[in-house]
């Protein structure tokens, strides 16, 4: 029985899973890693740790799963995006910490170069949003500021890529400097329409192409892993960005097909095919996936805060003392008693994009409980990604079916049937929900002939439970317009606060 091993390196951990050709799983290991904050607003890694922890999973699942390197058909890498690394091509050691996605020192660059009209060139090539979160201004501040670092990448000393280009040139042995489409699309580097690295924003971004690795299909063989690391060579033949894999996994490969992965944001993709949608809510047009020279597009919006509401009941407020009481809690009230919680502690993203608004609480009265605090911080996950959905399907004109779902808080069922209420579609979560590990070994099986193609993957993708709506139509709308009332009252505050 052939397997698989799927390298699943995310922000706070590394972990490995095994799966069989039946895509169960048979071993997995995780291990959390350092967050590093220098300064205010700084985010860093260090790249070796990841590594480390990678390899040490890695080990560790295959123990767990009873089998040898030797039963391994391919390894199939997810990571976390945008995050950078820099490292030198002849030692293969790192010359500065790794800038997470997550960091904004670049932030002020990514002003002047808005104010300065460069927006337009950089979202008509790459579906992207002028942004520190994406990798270019990283890479472009690591070789302003790391001593010799732009001299030294001009004359091709150096390498930089993200984290799965980071894992490849590990595992083998410096011997290949790669990417796939889904990573390279975050960049602000890629034309999304070419899948070339573009003259233009390399010279935008002050960035030189000989540091940058090659561009290869999603599921395709990039190189073997060293015989010494794991006990075998084993072909790497699947790599895609985190969301991209969970998509994937998901089974979501036709045009209107749609996930959402709940975690502390909330990550939702549309399937588009191939059609690079342009938004007009300043949604994120990404590459989903390369497969056999094609590439399919998503539509992509984030909800900035969705676990981390709940996280905010018990850590804040001390409403609960874990979060798997919320459900319960909530439970206990048949609805929201009028309140409406908007968490917009770091603004509102997709498709409101407010970073002046602030979170509110609205529709108190002496009845309030914090039954009805549960219940509003739930609701709240569920208002803002129907807000993102209607934005998408606004955008593509795609008529769309179901929602599936993933992460944590996927498993809460009050939120999970509230979610299909107000969205007035049907929501299908997955008997497999380590669905971003599972989407990485589905591209690197179809690669090596694991699986024949992607018919054969969505046969095996199995539902396991399926939320219909059970509120009218009238009633949903009627809580999404209050919802948006709420909003409107968040809205602009820190703005309005400062005068």
């Amino acid at each position: 029985m052939p397997h698989i091993l799927a390298l699943d390196q995310g922000t706070t951990s590394s972990r490995a899973i095994v799966f069989d050709d039946a895509g169960d799983v048979r071993g997995v290991a995780q291990r959390e890693f350092a967050q590093h904050f220098p300064q205010p607003g700084w985010v860093e890694h260090d790249p070796q740790e990841i590594w480390q922890t990678q390899l040490d999973t890695a080990r560790q699942a295959i123990e767990r799963a009873g089998i040898s390197a030797d039963d391994l058909a391919a390894i199939g890498i997810t990571n976390q995006r945008e995050t950078v690394v820099i490292w030198d091509r002849k030692t293969g050691e790192p010359i500065a910490p790794a800038i997470v996605w997550q960091d904004r020192r670049t932030a002020a660059r990514c002003d002047r170069l808005r104010a300065d009209g460069g927006e337009a060139l950089v979202r008509e090539k790459t579906g992207l949003v002028v942004d520190a979160y994406f990798s270019a201004s990283k890479i472009e501040w690591l070789l302003d500021h790391v001593d010799g670092a732009r001299d030294r990448a001009l004359r091709g000393e150096l390498a930089v890529g993200t984290v799965d280009s980071w894992l490849v040139h590990k595992l083998t042995g410096g011997r290949a400097h790669v990417t796939d489409t889904t990573n390279a699309g975050r960049t602000q580097l890629l034309n999304i329409h070419t899948n070339q690295w573009d003259d233009e924003l390399l010279e935008l971004w002050r960035v030189p192409r000989a540091v940058l690795p090659g561009v290869a299909d999603s599921s395709a063989v990039v190189g073997e892993s060293e015989p010494g690391l794991l006990g075998a060579a084993v072909p790497i033949a699947g790599i895609a960005g985190d969301q991209q894999a969970a998509l994937f996994g998901q089974m979501a490969l036709a045009p209107g097909t749609i996930k959402n992965t709940y975690g502390t944001g909330c990550f939702m993709l549309m399937a588009t095919g191939d059609t690079a949608h342009a938004s007009g809510h300043r949604l994120l047009t990404t590459p989903a996936w390369r497969i056999g020279g094609r590439t399919d597009y998503a539509l992509e919006g984030s909800v900035f805060i969705a676990g981390a509401a709940v996280q905010w009941l018990r850590d804040g407020l001390g409403v609960i003392g874990d979060a798997a009481e919320v459900e319960p809690l909530a439970r206990s009230v048949d609805d929201n008693g009028g309140v409406y919680l908007v968490p917009a502690f770091a603004g509102l993203g997709a498709p409101h994009w407010d970073a002046y608004a602030r979170g509110a609480v609205v529709g108190l009265t002496r009845g309030a409980t914090k039954a009805h605090f549960a219940r509003a911080a739930l609701e709240s996950i569920a208002y803002q990604s129907a807000d993102v959905m209607d934005a998408m399907h606004d955008d593509a004109q795609i008529e769309m079916t179901e929602l599936r779902v993933d992460g944590g808080a996927s498993t809460n069922d009050l939120l999970m049937q509230f979610q299909a209420d107000v969205i007035q579609k049907p929501l299908v979560r997955p008997e497999v929900t380590e669905t971003t590990a599972l989407g990485a070994a589905y591209l690197a099986g179809l690669a090596v002939g694991v699986w024949r193609n992607t018919g054969e993957l969505a046969a095996r993708w199995r539902v396991g439970r399926r939320f219909e709506p059970g509120m009218s139509r009238d009633h949903a709308e009627s809580l999404r317009a209050n919802w948006r009332r709420a909003i409107a009252r968040a809205r602009d505050w820190a703005d309005a606060e400062n005068g």
